[in-house]
């Protein structure tokens, strides 16, 4: 199993490839920005980006030419404002056209959730009074055969490749996490392919002495890596804060297209992973932000 084990380099080359389906999830926490430099730094094209929050991660992808539709149920940079390179794609076409496919944030939970259970379509009440079905075509209504009422009902959801980042894994890819979940399980179960990213690799015994914990298990993971800080700048508990400073930033930087360009070419294009990402930020960013102490009390598993 520890065949699993590769760096994001090796991961990205093997499992995405130009045309896909791609879900990078993670809802404020654990989004792999890691995975999406490594993206761009393969210059993938023509992805099918889905994501229930395309923050700032999708700005990069969009702004860096990888995407060529977005499937989403919100999206901007939380808490500050737009997000001016996914603008640019639909007012500009610039620097390509951006095909859009929205729903509500639920609908999207109901895509993932039928991919993972494998049915056709899942049946949803939350689009009543909504004009997204008629912007929407793949919003649709199914009757119920036990009571007769009509439902809104959404397609599965199946992508090529869901990247799900973690706290912690064992080299067969049972990774384990703590906080905010998201749809991270939804969306890697729904998946032909999983890579799991995470801030470090565990012992077996360590997984299996706190069970509750493995979200994702390693039987639907084809890939795993170590990329301590790859979440940054969201956060990973334990392991570091969201680095707040840097979302009011971007409001900035994603605005000149100039400026964000120049942004990708110094650190993405011009570091050749994420130790030179992280070097390049400097040290003060990590003292800063690295997670004090604050440990759970154990429970006891015996019988």
């Amino acid at each position: 199993m520890a065949a699993k084990l590769m760096t994001m380099r090796e991961a990205i080359e093997r499992f995405v490839h130009d045309g896909d389906v791609v879900v990078i999830e993670g809802f404020t926490h654990l989004i792999c920005f890691a995975a999406a430099h490594e993206i761009i730094r393969q210059r993938r094209r023509d992805l099918t980006l889905c994501r229930l929050t395309p923050d700032l991660i999708y700005d990069q992808l969009i702004a860096a030419g990888c995407a060529r539709k977005l499937v989403f149920s919100w999206a901007g940079n939380p808490g500050v404002g737009s997000l001016y390179a996914l603008r640019r794609a639909v007012e500009r076409e610039a620097p390509r056209a951006l095909e859009l496919e929205e729903y509500s944030h639920f609908g999207l939970v109901a895509r993932f959730s039928a991919g993972a259970a494998k049915l056709p379509f899942w049946p949803l009440r939350n689009y009543r009074g909504s004009d997204l079905p008629g912007a929407n075509p793949q919003i649709r209504t199914v009757r119920c055969p036990f009571t007769g009422e009509e439902l809104a009902a959404v397609p599965a959801l199946n992508p090529d490749v869901t990247i799900v980042h973690a706290q912690r894994a064992d080299a067969e890819g049972n990774a384990q996490i703590w906080g905010l979940y998201g749809v991270q399980k939804e969306a890697a179960f729904a998946a032909k392919r999983v890579i799991a990213v995470v801030e470090e690799i565990v012992p077996q015994q360590t997984v299996r002495a706190d069970p509750n914990r493995t979200l994702v298990p390693g039987l639907v993971v084809d890939a795993v890596v170590c990329e301590p800080w790859g979440a940054h700048p969201s956060y990973a508990q334990g392991y570091y804060d969201r680095d707040n400073d840097f979302y009011v930033a971007w409001e900035e930087i994603s605005r000149d297209e100039a400026r964000l360009q120049g942004w990708l070419d110094d650190f993405v294009y011009g570091v050749a992973d994420r130790a030179g990402y992280m070097a390049k930020l400097g040290d003060g960013v990590a003292r800063r932000l690295r997670a004090k102490p604050r440990i759970c009390e154990g429970v006891n598993y015996g019988f």
